[in-house]
């Protein structure tokens, strides 16, 4: 017979010799002289034991059963339970890829409900924790722990954020039958993974409204979670379930003065690139240029001409004046100006006083200022990118970007926080690019999802 014991976030696994060959998952640990398994392999290793007749104690669960019952009246929509099933006919384990704003969330809830065991839910951010901790108490009607930002109260229902999940899985990870990861894109990495691998639950969750990732790890993602099992996008939901929308480019003209900066100072940054010979489109070419930066006076004047270019087509001074006229524009609408950088958010908040929203802004601030854009007391929210993700705010309908990345992702989270439906609401999108600059570039890469097609 084999014994399972959860240790550390591995599965230990010992037997008597005439137990037989031991699960194919397992690797003999000659440290403590037994097999072993990452925890992520314990549904495989008991699911092998079964189909091999083999005879098994099983000392690794420490999850109840708990009667979940929904105590909110709210009936999922045809999508929610479709996206619902999918997952349960893949054993309870995959990846839904729903729109910002659609109700990713519930179908989570809905999961909890289905699978009848302890959860953990795990989250990019402090914000989204407390967020799904209280629409978890409010849907169970049950007291919701928390890990993460100075609390740490384990309950049979918890929500917690990757980056303390990943700190406490050797202890907690086989006290929860379920895990649901939000914005599950973030999971793959050497860090946030363990929180995956170093856990023994059976069933689990991955919610997402872009799984794509630019590193391409997002087939480490399926293997830690499930394989994609639903996915809708935006414009196949717009109208019904989600807002109707419109997207619109605008773009701007540098001086002459600054197009002759820009030139002078992307030449000189290019030129540096090729004769050092390194490829930015490479995954290792930026590290490779920021190296070679530092080594000469050289690389250093290169790598100011990298700044100054980027600054003159990312912040043109001609991008405030359209947001300027944009603003009078929607007088009467909820607006979220992006940017790429904090600089720029302080800027449009000191010459159009608005309230800024950058990682630099403390907590409670932050819970004030949205809270406050909810009721109407602003009208308009400047921010870089803590909106990109994780923030309920329904009443926004109007976005404008006036620079970002290149990610096909930041673009899409964007859209989607205007998306969120109202009745009678039409959401609008503004694009600010300028031209002649590497940016109509970048505005082209991040565009080329479906829902701006």
């Amino acid at each position: 017979m084999w014994e399972l014991e959860f240790e550390s976030g591995t599965i230990r696994v010992q037997g008597e010799p005439e137990a037989g060959s031991p699960p194919a998952a397992c690797l003999w640990d000659d440290r403590t002289k037994c097999f072993r398994a990452e925890a992520h392999r314990y549904r495989e290793i008991v699911e092998g034991l079964v189909r091999a007749a083999v005879p098994y104690q099983d000392r690794v669960r420490d999850w109840p059963t708990v009667a979940w019952r929904r105590f909110v009246d709210r009936a999922p929509f045809d999508y929610q339970e479709a996206a619902l099933s999918a997952w349960w006919k893949q054993g309870g384990r995959g990846c839904i890829v729903l729109p910002t704003g659609s109700g990713k969330s519930f179908v989570g809830m809905l999961a909890i409900e289905r699978i009848q065991r302890s959860a953990l839910v795990v989250v990019p951010t402090l914000d989204l924790m407390h967020q799904w901790s209280t629409e978890l108490a409010l849907m169970f009607g049950t007291e919701v722990g928390l890990i993460g930002g100075g609390e740490h109260e384990v309950r049979d229902l918890t929500v917690t954020t990757y980056a303390s999940a990943h700190l406490h899985v050797e202890r907690l990870g086989n006290r929860f039958g379920l895990l649901i990861f939000d914005e599950c894109h973030h999971l793959p990495g050497p860090t946030y993974s363990q929180a995956a691998l170093g856990a023994a639950a059976p069933f689990r969750l991955g919610l997402t409204a872009t799984p794509e990732r630019g590193d391409g790890q997002e087939s480490q993602l399926f293997e830690l979670v499930g394989p994609l099992v639903f996915r809708s996008e935006i414009d196949e939901m717009a109208g019904r379930f989600l807002s109707e929308y419109e997207t619109l480019q605008l773009f701007v003209e540098l001086t002459p003065d600054e197009a002759a900066q820009y030139l002078r100072s992307r030449s000189m940054f290019r030129e540096f690139v090729a004769a050092e010979g390194i490829s930015l489109g490479e995954p290792s070419g930026w590290r490779r240029f920021l190296a070679a930066t530092n080594r000469s006076e050289e690389g250093r004047r290169a790598f100011r001409a990298y700044q100054e270019q980027r600054r003159l087509a990312l912040a043109a001074p001609a991008k405030l004046e359209v947001l300027e006229r944009l603003l009078e524009r929607h007088a009467g609408d909820r607006m979220l100006v992006f940017t790429n950088d904090n600089d720029t958010v302080y800027q449009i908040s000191r010459r159009f006083l608005v309230p800024a929203l950058t990682h630099q802004t403390k907590l409670a601030e932050r819970k004030e200022i949205l809270q406050a854009f909810r009721e109407g007391t602003y009208s308009v929210l400047a921010t870089s990118k803590v909106l990109n993700e994780g923030v309920d705010i329904p009443e926004a309908n109007v976005a404008v970007i006036l620079s970002g990345s290149g990610s096909v992702r930041e673009h899409v989270q964007r859209l989607g926080r205007i998306l969120r439906r109202k009745e009678g609401k039409q959401a609008r999108l503004y694009e600010v690019v300028t031209r002649g600059t590497g940016e109509e570039m970048t505005s082209d890469r991040r565009r080329s999802h479906r829902a701006y097609q």
